[in-house]
């Protein structure tokens, strides 16, 4: 570990907290079932409480970012793990009004860690090995959320959903040491003007927002398949620990190929191809799923290919910023991508209530996928014609 580069080791640690972060994402995914039976709740409701943890960001997500430029990106993240931390401890609580207001607090903590640590990545990797960093940086996610599929629907049949949520607090409670302890800022750092201004030109905020509309609408789109396709593999027999196990490997398999993409990425030097066919792919899959006989063809064609996009989207802030403008303008990608995180699930939750079937989640998983790749043609028509206009 010692001869390992320091800026391995930070991102690392940062690896490490948005991993916690996603686990705790996945606490309600994973115990849907009981969180209805429990509280009383709907499908629709289900999806609105999975989207809550993300609400906060559509407000914070910039504010945040311009508070990092007068406290501190690391300030920050402490404070956010801190509130993800009592947030889950209220979510404990088996009653609606602390669920809700609980996955509130939680999902305003995970805006500072969400927006800051992809800076704090940033700022490491800006100069080499970016896409590669952000492909390990991104697969803490999938690593998260599988974790919880695996420990959750278990842990929540034996003690209730209550110590799910106590667990997953308690995990991020360990990772708010670690950043406290390991964690410091390169020493190459750019200096941010103490402010609480907005400075980025007109080209940075469109190319900012259409790369935030990319990432919000792929991961919507990820975290609807998770959370939604259990009930389908259910409807086709499967138990709910069976389904939670055969989705986790959506997580599992997309832990290692969302690095080993971006390392590809970088030697094929196609990131347009790799993003647009990974999308297209992952959308025709997910629209095949509810109306084939076996399902498990086209759910191998989302195994394999979605992590395909992930680094190569989480590098175009880089591309659309400013290295002074990074916090703020990881605000804005994050306002989008909390706006798509927020609505989206719960849109797909209602989709399945006002349905009646557990094929309209899915479908509506797979048109977020074609919605980021318009985005992507219009970052990229974006990007040439400012460049141009310049």
């Amino acid at each position: 570990m010692m001869n390992v580069p320091t800026r391995w080791r930070m991102l690392l640690v940062l690896f490490l907290a948005r991993t916690a972060m996603a686990y705790q994402f996945q606490t309600v995914p994973s115990t849907g079932p009981f969180l209805i039976d429990n509280l009383g709740i709907s499908f629709g409701q289900l999806g609105t409480l999975i989207g809550l943890y993300m609400l906060p960001g559509i407000a914070i997500a910039l504010p945040s970012g311009m508070l990092a430029r007068a406290l501190g990106a690391e300030r920050m993240v402490l404070i956010g793990l801190a509130l993800m931390a009592i947030g889950g401890a209220l979510m404990s609580v088996e009653a609606v009004l602390p669920a809700f207001a609980g996955r509130l607090v939680s999902g305003l903590g995970a805006v500072f860690v969400n927006v800051l640590m992809t800076k704090m990545v940033t700022d490491w990797f800006a100069d080499r090995d970016i896409v590669p960093a952000m492909a390990v940086f991104v697969a803490s996610w999938p690593l998260g959320l599988a974790l919880g599929l695996i420990s959750f629907p278990p842990l929540a049949a034996h003690g209730g959903p209550a110590i799910v949520m106590g667990a997953a607090a308690g995990v991020v409670a360990l990772c708010l040491a670690l950043v406290a302890l390991i964690y410091r800022a390169p020493p190459n750092a750019p200096i941010e003007a103490a402010n609480l201004k907005l400075e980025l030109s007109r080209r940075e905020w469109l190319l900012i927002s259409l790369a935030g509309l990319i990432w919000g609408s792929f991961n919507a789109g990820y975290v609807i398949f998770v959370s939604f396709l259990p009930d389908l593999f259910t409807l086709r027999g499967y138990s709910l620990v069976e389904a939670g196990r055969t989705v986790s490997l959506l997580a599992w398999v997309v832990i290692a190929s969302v690095p080993l993409a971006g390392y590809l990425a970088q030697w094929l030097q196609r990131p347009n191809l790799l993003m647009v066919g990974g999308f297209a792919l992952v959308a025709a899959a997910g629209a095949a799923l509810p109306a084939v006989a076996a399902p498990s063809v086209p759910f191998t064609v989302v195994l394999i290919v979605i992590g395909i996009p992930a680094g190569l989207i989480m590098s175009l802030p880089a591309q659309a910023l400013r290295p002074q403008n990074r916090s703020t303008g990881m605000g804005v990608f994050y306002t989008w991508h909390f706006a798509a995180m927020a609505v989206l699930p719960a849109l797909a939750g209602n989709a399945r209530d006002i349905a009646n079937s557990a094929a309209a989640p899915v479908l509506f998983a797979a048109a977020t996928m074609v919605l980021a790749a318009l985005a992507l043609v219009s970052f990229r028509i974006v990007q040439r014609r400012t460049k141009e206009a310049a």
